[in-house]
């Protein structure tokens, strides 16, 4: 371990539409964690709503704007031995780089925990990431980052369209989005450029209609590295990972596909140099089983905490852990209270996460899902089949329905238009399209999503006839 005596955590700030709790849920762990080292713990957050800001959670709690000059002071005052960025999502990562580049952290000798901020660059300056990735001969789309208007259009031009525009260190995909040409490429660029830190986009040759795979990774400074778990996400590529139902874990991968996709998860996570945990999207194509890297989040994200919940294996608590030198092996799993947290979770059950839309109370908003979060929040199910979990999930909504049941469309026309464009009531004109006769290949093909789920939404249409739901 290292010789830390005290640690400043960021958090996320106020909830926002794009933004679930996921990170209250993450900086609480992590102050727990630290405190059972003996380490004083000092956190800064401008939502007091959150748990994490009670007594019991952290030791010294500064309710204050998240802003690199706010934290300079409270380092100032404070001067903390370390810095943990990774607990705060965006914001926190931001801040700490923010505050790396100021001189704060070297003027106060704080060390930065876990994660290093070039590790962090690597992970989010999207001209970095592409270039590691072709280093180390991981597959990404046709890509190039872009700083201007002109430099974007001509990026695109050089690419083809349809690209899809992924602005640096952004939450939520803020400020992204598809372009089919140049209008509309500009359009989405001026926005992105805006809300990027480092006002940097990347344009990305679309893959959208491929199967989209998470792997969440945890590595030690020993490079010690695991996975923790496989996500699938039912929608496929084109709609963000937090607006997609999603289950865990992964159903459809064959054991080649499993083996080739962790492989280069472990391979990606230890040319970051990421120490604690980390999310890596792939772009899967559905025929030829051809994979893209797509994204890697350096931090906590909001697929950790679903991972953490699905598996049991507390992702933010270990990774504290890891930031203050302990290694995987040397960290007792608080559940099981035997094994060491090398040990990799095994699931025997299924666990399924449906977003929660809050279109329902702003009913003039567009309720096109895509590349940006609309979603204010989540739930997650658990059954020992996929249809068990999804009914389940459903349930949870609370949207006022007792189960999966369709909309009560029957135009063939109408019910194959909400099929092609996603909405927060997609998954129930899937219901009104078999109900009307329509093949589950023919679904699947409008939606994008892979046949094995359109069967197993087959399979509750097919017994609600014998049962009262």
């Amino acid at each position: 371990m290292y010789e830390v005596k005290k640690v400043l955590i960021m958090g996320s700030g106020p909830i926002q539409i794009g933004q679930a709790a996921e990170f209250d849920y993450s900086g609480s762990q992590a102050c727990l964690s630290l405190r059972e080292e003996g380490i004083t713990t000092v956190l800064v957050n401008s939502n007091p709503a959150t748990i994490m800001t009670e007594p019991d959670i952290a030791d010294i709690i500064y309710i204050e704007p998240l802003t690199p000059e706010i934290v300079a002071k409270i380092i100032e005052r404070e001067r903390p031995d370390g810095i943990l960025p990774t607990m705060g999502g965006q914001t926190g990562l931001n801040i700490a780089s923010s505050l790396h580049v100021m001189g704060v952290l070297d003027e106060y000798n704080v060390r930065v925990l876990g994660t290093q901020i070039e590790a962090i660059k690597k992970g989010e300056d999207r001209d970095s990431f592409a270039n590691l990735m072709k280093e180390i001969n991981e597959p990404i789309p046709a890509s190039k980052a872009a700083t201007s208007v002109p430099d974007a259009v001509d990026a695109a031009n050089k690419i083809g369209y349809p690209v899809i525009i992924r602005p640096a260190y952004t939450l939520g995909g803020g400020g992204g989005g598809i372009a089919s040409n140049d209008e509309e490429l500009e359009s989405v660029v001026r926005h992105g450029l805006q809300l990027s830190m480092i006002h940097q986009v990347l344009i990305e040759k679309s893959v959208i209609g491929w199967y989209e795979i998470e792997y969440e990774v945890m590595r030690d400074s020993a490079d010690n590295c695991i996975t923790v778990c496989s996500m699938e996400n039912i929608d496929p590529m084109g709609i963000h990972t937090g607006e997609s139902m999603v289950v865990a874990p992964a159903q459809t991968l064959s054991d080649r596909d499993n083996q080739m996709l962790k492989s280069a998860s472990l391979k990606i996570i230890r040319a970051l140099g990421i120490e604690g945990g980390c999310n890596i999207q792939f772009a899967l194509h559905p025929e030829t089983r051809e994979y893209m890297v797509i994204e890697v989040n350096p931090r906590v994200s909001r697929s950790s905490a679903l991972a953490s919940k699905a598996t049991g294996y507390p992702i933010a608590r270990v990774a504290a852990k890891i930031a203050i030198g302990k290694t995987l092996d040397e960290i007792p799993n608080s559940v099981t209270k035997k094994t060491p947290a090398s040990f990799e979770p095994a699931l025997d059950y299924v666990v399924i996460k449906i977003p929660r839309w809050p279109f329902d109370k702003f009913r003039d908003a567009d309720p096109t899902i895509g590349t940006q979060m609309k979603s204010t929040g989540e739930v997650m199910a658990i059954g020992r089949t996929v249809e068990e979990a999804l009914q389940k999930a459903v349930r949870s909504l609370d949207i006022g329905r007792e189960g999966l049941r369709g909309t009560g469309e029957r135009d063939i026309d109408r019910i194959k238009e909400n099929l092609i464009t996603p909405t927060d009531k997609r998954l129930f004109y899937i219901i009104d399209a078999l109900k009307a006769g329509i093949s589950i290949e023919d679904i699947s093909r409008l939606t994008k999503i892979n046949p094995f789920f359109i069967e197993k939404i087959k399979n509750i249409v097919r017994n609600s006839g014998k049962i009262d739901i």
